[in-house]
């Protein structure tokens, strides 16, 4: 059955199978309903380059469109613009995605076990660092910068956002802060450097802790290859930034538990994550396999969850629409400086990461996706907190 009625599930009938310009004139008018066109002239139009195109989508949902444009099946100037029109006329919704595949191998395997906890780690961000310094800022921060107070550069963004986690956990000369999750020591660089703290790091990449401890090298900082699980000290501060994603939907509390029982009495607790507006079972089938495996993105409902008679929430900021600019900075980065790795990653992996920055800078601009820094304390900070922007 097939049928174009607005909101209604799209799925071709037995003549469109059989028929490649069937589908073609199909896929138009359904795409026609976000302003998107197949070869328009517009920079978000689709420019189909093999005709499997159309049939692949159908039977493989996000899975295949985002195959498709790394096999080179189809183009597009602005896929930014693309991904973000169609994220607001909610086309996601009507093309079969096979979200409940993603949800039985999210059950089936235990995203988040301590047996895949370093499977992230191998599997992105063990790729290279010669990846991550051509693409990132000079202290290698890869969360969302903060461009609302006037930034004019990711260098900028990126220490504003620093400096506001650091302030938004009352940093002072003297205190221990504990990074789950901490990357290649950016914030932990800084929180010594700018606020005088010693710092404990936490990551399950191999890659980054060896080029953290190097640039860390003579500050009173600590990078550790562990698992979050296995902490068990206390800490005046703690921060987690970008790293909840890949805890996994089953282990919120777990994570929550630790983070609890690491913080002084009278500390506080930074998360920062990419959320979801929905508690979805499952992540998108591409980006769950080609980008990050084991993850998932939380719902305000399941952190709530999570946190309640754990810990008392002071402060929740949405930042959402500043991951838009900062990803478009990352891919002017990784554009710029592509031929300096491209023998070593290849014109499909230039493709993959193309469509992993540009598609997920359109979800954060359609609001699709969120980002939030929520404030926590253990029992509620005495006089009250005062949220800082």
């Amino acid at each position: 059955m097939s049928r174009d009625t607005a909101g209604a599930p799209w799925t071709p009938s037995r003549a469109a199978a059989r028929s490649a310009s069937a589908l073609r004139r199909r896929f138009a008018s359904f795409l026609s309903e976000a302003g998107i066109a197949l070869d328009g002239p517009n920079p978000w139009d689709i420019r189909v380059r093999d005709e499997r195109f159309f049939a692949r989508v159908l039977r493989q949902g996000s899975l295949g469109l985002g195959e498709a444009y790394m096999d080179g099946w189809w183009d597009c100037t602005r896929l930014d613009e693309l991904v973000c029109r169609a994220l607001r006329a909610g086309l996601q919704r009507r093309i079969w995605r096979p979200a409940i595949l993603s949800w039985f191998k999210s059950v089936l395997a235990h995203a988040g076990r301590r047996a895949k906890a370093f499977e992230i780690g191998e599997r992105h961000y063990d790729i290279g660092n010669d990846l991550y310094e051509r693409m990132l800022d000079r202290r290698m921060i890869y969360s969302c910068a903060l461009w609302s107070g006037g930034a004019r550069s990711l260098e900028e963004a990126q220490e504003a956002k620093l400096d506001l986690i650091c302030r938004k956990v009352h940093l002072r000369p003297g205190m221990r802060l504990l990074d789950i999750g901490c990357g290649w020591g950016g914030l932990a660089i800084f929180a010594a450097e700018r606020y005088g703290v010693s710092v404990v790091g936490v990551t399950v990449s191999h890659e980054q802790v060896e080029l953290a401890r190097r640039r860390a090298a003579g500050l009173p900082i600590e990078i550790r290859f562990q698992d979050y699980r296995d902490l068990d000290e206390r800490f005046d501060a703690a921060v987690s930034v970008g790293m909840f994603e890949h805890v996994g939907s089953g282990y919120y509390e777990a994570f929550m538990d630790v983070a609890r029982r690491c913080l002084a009495d009278d500390g506080l607790f930074l998360l920062q994550t990419i959320g979801s507006a929905t508690t979805d079972p499952g992540l998108d089938p591409w980006i769950e396999k080609y980008v990050f495996p084991n993850s998932h993105l939380p719902s305000t409902r399941q952190i709530a969850v999570a946190a309640e008679g754990r810990c008392v929430v002071e402060d929740w900021q949405n930042l959402g629409a500043d991951y838009d600019p900062t990803l478009m900075a990352w891919f002017a980065n990784f554009s710029a400086r592509w031929h300096e790795i491209e023998p070593r990653y290849g014109e499909r992996f230039r493709r993959r990461w193309t469509y992993y920055l540009l598609s997920c800078a359109g979800a954060f601009r359609a609001r699709y996706n969120q980002l939030w820094q929520i404030v926590l304390s253990p029992g509620g900070r005495a006089g009250g907190y005062v949220p800082l922007r």
